[in-house]
């Protein structure tokens, strides 16, 4: 399976607390620089790489960039609007038509640059929500995301690329109207009744852990509805959006999310393995690597799992089957 990378995992690493981050040498540092840095030290890791738009690539730095990348390509471009202040009561829901328009005018931006790129296109609508009740006109608010996303999938429609939903409970909006797998599949329902058909889901790992989602669950529903469409693979301590290293936590989770995509054939159609991380505090290059072989190591598991004994076991709901011959792949002494 091949893999892409978001560049943001390269930043200078801010928080609510140390606005100028916990890795401040890299604050100053272009989109160019962070490519490069990456590019040469992950080398072919990673194979291609994700950026927001405008605020990390754009039609300003994109030669330059494609420089940097050294013949890595551009899988995804995903929106920028959360990086806006002016966004911050909400974008495509905002109250305000002018703001709200301005918040549609640069998604169509977006998902007409990144069509004219052949990248597939990212909504992770993170300021579309709110942070108090009696806040909000929910009924209102909720036909406007929906109106906003349709735009951004018909541009992506007639570019012949992909629009990837993206949910996350909170962060940050306090609420985020699209919060849990099933609002997301309520917003692509509402679409497919307008006959849009080219969006699909973007599983990032650690905002399912955050909801108390299974992982292998949620991967299997989705391929058997025609959604999986990319992934965003990280890990967590499941009550924040710590975007971890890959494996650093729920393993056994991750470990059935691997099985789980081998029998969807995830990969053989060009998916990637996108990895979103956020190293707060680790040596950038390293954690990422550290990501990718331990993603390696669990997929290799996940081959050595006797899948037919598995499927035979599942059938009778034999948990205790099931774990044998999961630590047998794990290397347990029978």
């Amino acid at each position: 399976m091949k893999t892409s990378l978001g560049i943001w995992a390269f930043g200078p690493m801010a928080t609510r607390f140390v606005p100028g981050g916990y890795q401040p040498e890299h604050a100053d540092e272009t989109t160019v620089d962070r490519v490069r840095r990456a590019v040469d030290g992950l080398g072919d890791l990673i194979d291609d790489y994700e950026f927001h738009y405008p605020q990390e690539l754009s039609e300003e730095n994109l030669d330059d960039v494609r420089e940097a990348l050294g013949g890595h390509g551009v899988y995804c471009i995903a929106t920028g609007l959360h990086l806006d202040p002016l966004f911050g009561r909400g974008g495509l829901t905002s109250p305000d038509p002018e703001t709200r328009e301005e918040a549609r005018r640069r998604t169509r931006a977006a998902a007409d640059f990144a069509g004219s790129l052949g990248a597939h296109f990212i909504i992770w609508p993170g300021v579309e929500g709110y942070n108090y009740p009696f806040q909000t006109p929910y009924g209102e608010s909720w036909a406007w995301l929906v109106d906003g996303v349709a735009e951004a999938a018909e541009r992506c429609a007639e570019h012949g690329v992909k629009l990837f939903l993206e949910h996350k409970n909170s962060e940050p909006a306090m609420k985020i109207f699209m919060r849990n797998i099933g609002m997301t599949l309520h917003v692509i329902h509402k679409l497919r009744e307008r006959g849009i058909r080219n969006v699909q889901v973007n599983m990032d790992w650690q905002h399912l852990i955050m909801n108390g989602e299974n992982l292998a669950e949620y991967a299997a529903m989705l391929d058997a509805e025609g959604l999986l469409g990319h992934q965003h693979a990280n890990s967590g301590w499941g009550v924040f959006d710590d975007d971890n290293m890959v494996g650093a936590t729920a393993f056994m989770e991750t470990l059935e999310l691997a099985l789980e995509l081998r029998r969807a054939g995830y990969g053989e159609n060009g998916e990637r393995l996108g990895f979103d991380l956020y190293p707060y505090t680790e040596d950038q290059v390293e954690a990422v690597r550290r990501s990718v072989l331990q993603w390696r190591f669990i997929d290799s598991v996940a081959a050595r799992v006797d899948d037919a004994a598995l499927r035979e076991a599942q059938s009778r709901k034999d948990a205790v089957r099931a774990y044998e011959l999961v630590y047998a792949a794990l290397g347990a002494d029978a």
